[in-house]
């Protein structure tokens, strides 16, 4: 199998969270196709370099995490042209009424967090262990139990204030 075989299947396998990765950092969808494109492009450029000491999931994670954030804290667009493959490009099936207005919801609370808390949700809504998140975000596995317990609490009193009012 060539590299480039091998890339797109990789791609293909996790697209999902490369898809929530670049949702969850913008609101905009000419932002998120053009952030997409950027985990995209890091991935390819830096997958000949996977040393495969960790596992793929976690390196593709970090990758589009680190992607993000820098986006969001660059704020401006660098234009890039990378010919990809269209099948990488493939949207997944649009949610239900029900399902998006839930996650509008979920995402305005989730907007009011900061980038390394945005990233440990999208992490822990993806069922990765405090383990798994800890080794894509940098930080132990007690102290991501920590900041998620402290997460939880903040969304759960913005949430109930909410209600209130």
């Amino acid at each position: 199998m060539t590299q480039e075989a091998a890339f797109i299947q990789t791609i293909q396998q996790y697209r999902g969270i490369l898809y929530k990765a670049a949702a969850l950092y913008t609101d905009r969808p000419e932002d998120r196709e053009d952030l997409m494109q950027e985990i995209l492009y890091q991935l390819w450029k830096s997958y000949g370099s996977f040393r495969q000491e960790a596992a793929r999931s976690t390196w593709i994670y970090r990758v589009a995490m680190n992607v993000s954030i820098h986006y969001l804290k660059q704020n401006r667009k660098r234009p890039r042209t990378v010919a990809l493959a269209p099948e990488l490009l493939e949207r997944a099936a649009p949610p239900d009424e029900a399902e998006q207005s839930r996650w509008d919801n979920i995402r305005r609370q989730i907007d009011t967090l900061s980038l390394l808390e945005r990233g440990i949700v999208l992490l822990y809504l993806e069922d990765k262990s405090y383990r798994e998140i800890g080794a894509i975000v940098g930080l132990s596995e007690s102290n991501v139990g920590t900041r998620m317990a402290r997460i939880k609490a903040k969304l759960k009193k913005r949430i109930t204030e909410k209600k209130q009012a």
